[in-house]
């Protein structure tokens, strides 16, 4: 018994230590980085991938490896690796290849890859949706991130390639949240519209913050102010100059939005449009000569001229009589370029004319009742937006056409929750006035 004892000692230090080595060399592989150890409720070892939380049973860290570096046949590529987590275990895997040719002699591969589908026979995969899943990540990319307007031109200054760390990955519920909220402090204290969330720059900046590590400033108030103001304005510059020089390959077209400010003043901010994108010339007070065909054909050219006679093939203006003479008067100045006019303004006054019909007319009439009468309640107001379903009813307004009919559009669809509350029991107060009947008579009336 003694010597069966001290024979089994030494033998099961060798196996412990060996085991322990190999868990050592494993833990070497760099996508050892992407996933995480754990066990599953029998108490098996599993791994799961950091990016998309698949869970792997069997196959060990090589199975990760190719589920990142998207090698298939062999296992479900990961739907939300960065490109360059992927390229990088694409290259890992190469370079194991590229070793085990050096011995070939001693090992024998089958398949430089990785093993065959009939391999992993027997292993279960549970893919579980990432809560920080990305949706310029989804699967129809393939996991791509794509650069869309502005920032397609500036993909070198403003998309972070930088791979995050462990430390960053491995972060509590509770350190997240607090990041969070310094974050969401700053929108509140700040001011700053929630919807500067959206930006594309947003997680753009975020993620070049973090690249920086520990002890990064933000940048100052005269930076901002001046220093990088400056910088902004030389990309924006490069970008209008890039499109420039496609004007005289593809043509253009000048694009004339006439507008009123608060102080209605008449503005025409001038636009040019190419196949290539949009840029913006400038922004003209044409108050003093609005009503004047040919000034308003001079300041035509004068624009013609900044971008081009010989790249200008079009111009569209709002279709008033002093601009449809104007551009007449262009057309005839400059034999190469034609007019027409404004599509959205044709619509606008199309919806005009409809609105002046007398059996329209007189049902905006009745919708306006209704909505300032609701409006000028806080208890009808409150009675409401207590209903599930509720929507703000919008007001008609007199100097937009369109929103006219957006208004009768909204009351029809909240038709009835306005003959809920005409019909209630609360209501009976308002029957007391006149207006409060004649709303009521609107509301139920059939034909409105």
């Amino acid at each position: 018994m003694e010597g069966t004892d001290s024979q089994s000692t030494p033998t099961n230090e060798g196996s412990a230590s060996k085991s322990s080595s190999e868990n050592v060399r494993q833990k070497t592989d760099i996508a050892w980085r992407y996933a995480i150890e754990g066990q599953d409720s029998q108490g098996r070892r599993i791994l799961i991938c950091q990016w998309c939380n698949s869970i792997f049973r069997g196959g060990g860290i090589n199975r990760v490896k190719h589920h990142l570096a998207k090698v298939k046949g062999n296992v479900a590529p990961c739907k939300n690796v960065p490109n360059d987590i992927q390229q990088t275990m694409e290259d890992s895997l190469n370079e194991n290849v590229k070793k085990a040719k050096e011995k070939k002699g001693i090992f024998e591969i089958g398949n430089p890859l990785g093993r065959s589908v009939a391999g992993f026979e027997g292993d279960d995969i549970q893919e579980i949706p990432h809560p920080k899943t990305k949706a310029t990540q989804t699967s129809g990319n393939k996991g791509k991130r794509k650069a869309h307007g502005i920032e397609s031109y500036m993909i070198g200054k403003s998309l972070d390639r930088s791979q995050p760390s462990i430390k960053s990955c491995m972060q509590s519920k509770e350190r997240w949240h607090d990041t969070d909220m310094a974050i969401a402090l700053w929108f509140y204290d700040a001011c700053i519209p929630m919807n500067a969330c959206n930006s594309p720059y947003y997680q753009q900046a975020i993620e070049k913050i973090t690249s920086m590590g520990h002890g990064y400033q933000g940048p100052s108030y005269h930076a901002l102010r001046v220093i990088l103001l400056k910088d902004a304005k030389k990309q924006v510059e490069l970008i209008v100059d890039n499109l420039r020089s496609k004007w005289a390959e593809t043509g253009c077209t000048i694009m004339g939005d006439g507008w009123k400010d608060n102080r209605q003043r008449s503005l025409i901010n001038f636009l040019v449009y190419c196949p290539s994108g949009i840029s913006f010339i400038k922004s003209v007070d044409a108050s003093d000569f609005e009503s004047n065909a040919e000034y308003l054909c001079n300041l035509f050219s004068e624009i013609v001229e900044i971008v081009g006679s010989s790249n200008v093939v079009h111009m569209i203006t709002d279709n008033a009589s002093n601009y449809k003479a104007a551009g007449r008067l262009l057309s005839e100045k400059y034999p190469t370029i034609s007019w027409s006019p404004c599509a959205a303004h044709c619509l606008n006054l199309i919806m005009k004319d409809i609105g002046e019909m007398t059996h329209v007319k007189d049902v905006i009439t009745l919708a306006s009742r209704v909505t300032v009468y609701v409006h000028n309640r806080k208890w009808i107001l409150s009675w409401l937006r207590k209903r599930p379903g509720w929507r703000e009813i919008l007001r008609p307004a007199e100097t937009r056409f369109g929103t006219n009919f957006i208004a009768l559009k909204n009351l029809h669809d909240l038709k009835q929750h306005l003959e809920a509350l005409v019909t209630s029991s609360a209501y009976k107060r308002e029957l007391k006035n006149e207006k409060g009947k004649e709303v009521k008579q609107i509301v139920v009336n059939g034909k409105f």
